[in-house]
């Protein structure tokens, strides 16, 4: 059971830590705003509905990695679809820009929703907001992962990201609802920062 004192607890910790990430990250922002811009011109930033807490839809925010009118092709790439669930994911996804690739890498285009969490959208930690056409599909099972504050970083972004399975990501985000605590957030984001720097041990594209 989750307590009232490590739901106060871990909302001081989000509020502490993403303002200290917003004021080291941000020579990392000057220069991922630069490359975007000189790369095609398009827009810095790539706003997008996700689902929150109890169902509650919200703006989540990230730097723009992909090409500008990205979404208008994904209809022309679903046939390389690799997900087995109703996410959608590609290894080589040529709508990636060429800085959309090493900020990816690296995460760096998640840094925008340090804002969202200040804001209490997110969490530090928690399983990653889904899109609303994602959560239609849920089952009755997947809807648990709405009754905690999705994360920036989760048990299944440190336990594999692009190399499990859609169920295998499923049921890592269920049991970080049934277990959370101070010490596996702890663990969670200590292993999230380990993976920013060797990325080749995340699994991630």
């Amino acid at each position: 059971m989750v307590n009232g004192i490590y739901r106060l607890m871990k909302r001081l910790v989000d509020i502490i830590r993403s303002a200290v990430a917003i004021v080291i990250f941000s020579p990392f922002c000057v220069y991922i705003i630069y490359k975007i811009k000189n790369e095609d011109g398009g827009p810095i930033l790539y706003k997008q509905e996700r689902i929150g807490l109890n169902g509650r839809p919200f703006m989540m925010w990230k730097f723009r990695s992909m090409v500008v009118g990205a979404h208008a092709m994904k209809d022309t790439l679903l046939d390389k679809n690799e997900s087995d669930g109703p996410t959608f994911k590609i290894k080589d996804d040529p709508r990636i820009t060429e800085i959309g690739q090493w900020i990816r890498k690296h995460s760096l285009d998640e840094i925008p929703q340090f804002f969202n969490i200040v804001k209490g959208d997110m969490s530090l930690v928690g399983p990653r907001p889904a899109l609303p056409e994602e959560v239609a599909a849920y089952s009755k099972r997947d809807r648990a992962r709405l009754k905690v504050m999705p994360g920036l970083t989760g048990l299944w972004q440190v336990g594999g990201r692009s190399n499990l399975t859609y169920e295998e990501m499923i049921d890592l985000d269920l049991q970080y609802v049934r277990h959370q605590g101070l010490l596996m957030d702890i663990k969670i984001m200590l292993l999230t920062i380990w993976q920013m720097f060797y990325p080749r041990d995340s699994g991630a594209y």
